[in-house]
Order: structure tokens, then C-alpha cells, then sequence
């Protein structure tokens, strides 16, 4: 039986600790899409949308008043461009033609953002993914909700060098084509390594061939309510301190549940999977950094961060499947700079740097997100730090990405106001020596020893 105590508890983590659900996202196969003609590809693909998910705000807004829960972002996300488009789309102006088609659909729907806009190149890069990735500055200028996204490498195939240098170029790009925006661009761009087919989280959500025609994946949230929690334990060992995170975990994860299975009901579509993870926002109280500094470290960098981190990740994921039959995704901690308050206030006193970020990649949900480098940073520099996410991601057989935004005509000292849910963001140094030499070198790096697992 549910008590008075935990509905009061419930109604304090949504009022006073930030608790929400971040984002409902519909996944939509657009297999029976496909056509040889660009004209009847990009018409199937915005009548698709708009048909499937005509709904999808509304039922969002539907039962934020009824649960009293607050949904922040309705999205959707679609089968990877480069397997659509690959018939019809012959050139880079093309796939911005679907990418275009896509940005209409979105707001004649009223999401806030669309994802798939993706390329899949973690082993060789076909004909198709090449001219999508040489479309995507082009196509991030020119759209508004469209999010880009590809697949360079993973345990099973190694990490496509090729690829990787080829997106450091693409980066620079679209952060010169969207300059006047602060390289907005670059916001809406992540490479990965070992991407899930079900994550509803931007930029780097799509939807995987071996997904159903529709589903509804929802990604929960609440780096607020954890802090309070452990913040009633202070001092106390590290078992009580698991135990209130795996608990608390527990709670945030079957609100999330619940408003997955009301959706997916209302809609008349599958559930998929809840992701668990906490992601932070610019506002205040809403920071993953808190949680660290909360369990003992002064700032975020410091000596135990990184330990402090893998605590937190696995508490979570461990709370979170108790109360999930389905959980997938990312799941776990997000640490991206521009979107917590906490993380941007450690860069700014000095105690975290992008080298300290990449060790705490190791540990938790993604990689290195939403961080703003010098507009002058060579590309070869950020396909190295590309090559170094995705190295993690391949030998620690996890989830890595890179969302890095070279922010033109801006240096180390400066900071850049997204807005919104992206926040602003410190410009972080760079490592100015050259790894030019290295990702000039053809071909891919290997899979790792452990991946032959048959």
C-alpha cells in the first residue's frame, strides 16, 4: 500500500528538488519509407511523422496534468538517414533535403527535437554515410530541431580513424557555418562509440532496425533529489551512502515507469525501455557536480572525483533496474559542462579540465558533453579527442560520445551563452601540442582482444 509519507515524498522531490521526467521519446521506423525518388523519400517521411506523432505532445501535456508530473521535453527519433536516404539521396544537398523535411515535420508536431539525422560508420563508411556526414554542416545551419549524430566505432569492430578524422573536419565545418549563432551547430552533433538503439536522449538519439515500428523510450531525471538525499547522510559510511542512492534511484526510476507505460497506453504504441539517467540542467539545484561535491570532494576535479563518480553511476544503475523491467539507454550520470551549473562553476575555479573530464568518462553514463573549445583548435586536435572517447568506449565496453563545440572567434577566458536546456559554457583549454601524425594514419584501430566473444 502506498502511505501518506511517500505520497508527501513524491509531491517534495517534484516541488522543491527538480524531479521530472526529461524527455518522452517516440521512436519511429521509417523502413517503409524508402523510395529511389528524393521528392516521394522526404513527402513519405514528413507524412510519416506527422501521422505518428500528431499526438505526442498533447498526450505528454495530458498526463503532466493528471500525475502532476513534469515532462520537460516531448521528442522523436528515427531510423539512421544513411539506411533511408542511401536509394534516393546522391549528394550532401540531398540528405539536408531530408534533413529539411525532417525540421518541418518536428514543428508541425511540436516536439522540440528530432534524432536519426545519423550515419553508421563504426567498422567502413558506405557511400551513404559519407555524403550524410558531409551534409551535416550544411544541414545543422539550415534546420532548427534536427539532431546529427554517427557512429565511428565499437568493441565488436574497432574504431573506424577514417571516420574519426573525417568529423574533426566536420565539426570545424559546421561550427564555421553556424558562427553568427556562437557554433550553435556543434550542439546538436555527437559522435559515439557503442551507441544504443534505444536511447531517448539528444543528440545522439535514433532509432535501431531492430526496434519495433513505434515505440515510446523515456529518460527520467533527478540529480536534485539525490543530492537532498545523501545531503541527510552526511558522514556516514559508504553502505548507508549506497544504500540511500540505490534507494532513491529506486523512486526516480518507477516515476519514470509509470508515466512510460501511461504513454505508450495512450498512444497505442510498445514501451520500450526507461533510462535512468541523471541529467542535469542549468538551473539551480538540478547538478550532478552537487551530488560529487555532496559525497566529499571540494569541486568537481579534485582528487576523487573520478571514484566519487563510479560510485554514484553504479548506485544508480543498481536502484534504477529494481524498478524497471526495461531499463536501456545510457543510464546512469551525465556529466556535460554546459548544462550544470556545478560542472561550469569547477571549470571556472580551475579544478576541472577537459583531461580530467575524459578520466570520468570512464565511469559514467557517456563522455565528453557539451564542451566549449578555442574557435582555432586545429581539427586534427579534436579528432584526437575523439580517437581518446572512443578508445575508452571500445576497451571499457560502454557507451562514449563527443559533443565538442569549437566556438569561432572565442579563446580560453571567454564563455558562450546557449540557452535553454544547453546552458553556457567557459571556453576549456586545449592541449595545444599536435596529434597530427597520428590521425593522418589510414585505416582503423582494431577491436580490442576481449571483443571476440562467439
Amino acid at each position: 500500500m502506498i502511505n501518506f509519507f511517500e505520497v508527501k515524498e513524491t509531491n517534495d522531490m517534484i516541488q522543491k528538488e527538480n524531479l521530472d521526467v526529461r524527455t518522452i521519446t517516440l521512436g519511429l521506423s521509417l523502413l517503409d519509407c524508402i523510395d529511389s525518388d528524393l521528392s516521394k523519400l522526404t513527402a513519405k517521411i514528413y507524412d510519416k511523422i506527422c501521422t505518428r506523432a500528431q499526438r505526442l505532445v498533447s498526450v505528454g501535456k495530458e498526463i503532466e496534468r493528471e500525475l502532476g508530473i513534469p515532462i520537460v521535453n516531448k521528442r522523436i527519433s528515427l531510423t539512421p538517414i544513411s539506411l533511408i536516404g542511401s536509394s534516393a539521396a546522391k549528394s550532401p544537398e540531398d540528405f539536408c533535403q531530408i534533413a529539411l523535411s525532417m525540421d518541418k515535420a518536428a514543428k508541425s508536431v511540436g516536439v522540440n527535437f528530432i534524432g536519426g539525422f545519423t550515419a553508421l560508420a563504426s567498422k567502413g563508411t558506405a557511400r551513404a554515410d559519407q555524403l550524410l556526414m558531409e551534409s551535416i554542416p550544411m544541414s545543422m545551419s539550415e534546420t532548427d530541431r534536427v539532431c546529427a549524430s554517427a557512429v565511428l566505432g565499437s568493441t565488436r569492430t574497432g574504431i573506424n580513424m577514417d571516420a574519426v578524422r573525417f568529423m574533426g573536419q566536420i565539426i570545424k565545418e559546421t561550427a564555421e557555418k553556424t558562427r553568427e549563432q556562437d557554433s550553435l551547430g556543434c550542439a546538436k552533433l555527437v559522435v559515439l562509440c557503442n551507441a544504443p538503439d534505444d536511447n531517448p536522449f539528444m543528440a545522439g538519439a535514433f532509432h535501431g532496425v531492430t526496434e519495433s515500428d513505434a515505440v515510446i523510450n523515456v529518460g527520467v531525471s533527478g540529480p536534485g533529489v539525490v543530492k537532498t538525499a545523501i545531503s541527510k547522510v552526511r558522514g556516514e559510511s559508504f553502505e548507508i551512502l549506497c544504500e540511500t542512492i540505490k534507494r532513491t534511484a529506486f523512486k526516480v526510476t518507477r516515476v519514470g515507469q509509470l508515466v512510460a507505460n501511461k504513454a505508450a497506453a495512450m498512444l497505442g504504441v510498445p514501451f520500450g525501455i526507461v533510462d535512468l539517467s541523471l541529467a542535469p540542467t542549468p538551473a539551480i539545484g538540478d547538478s550532478v557536480a552537487e551530488i560529487l561535491k555532496e559525497i566529499g570532494v571540494e569541486e568537481v576535479g579534485a582528487p576523487g572525483t573520478t571514484a566519487a563518480l563510479a560510485l554514484l553511476n553504479d548506485q544508480v544503475k543498481k536502484g534504477g533496474v529494481m524498478a524497471s523491467s526495461y531499463v536501456g539507454g545510457l543510464s546512469g550520470a551525465f556529466i556535460p559542462v554546459s548544462e550544470d551549473q556545478g560542472m561550469i562553476d569547477s571549470v571556472e575555479a580551475g579544478a576541472l579540465t577537459i583531461e580530467k573530464l575524459e578520466a570520468m568518462t570512464c565511469v559514467c553514463s557517456v563522455g565528453l558533453d557539451m564542451i566549449a573549445i578555442p574557435g582555432d583548435t586545429p581539427e586534427s586536435s579534436i579528432s584526437g579527442i575523439i580517437a581518446d572517447e572512443m578508445a575508452i568506449g571500445m576497451v571499457n565496453q560502454k557507451t562514449t560520445a563527443v559533443r565538442i563545440i569549437p566556438v569561432i572567434g572565442k579563446g580560453v577566458g571567454e564563455s558562450v551563452e546557449f540557452g535553454g536546456l544547453l546552458g553556457h559554457a567557459p571556453i576549456m583549454k586545449v592541449n595545444p601540442f599536435s596529434c597530427s601524425a597520428f590521425t593522418k594514419r589510414n585505416g582503423r584501430i582494431p577491436a580490442p582482444i576481449h571483443s571476440f566473444k562467439n
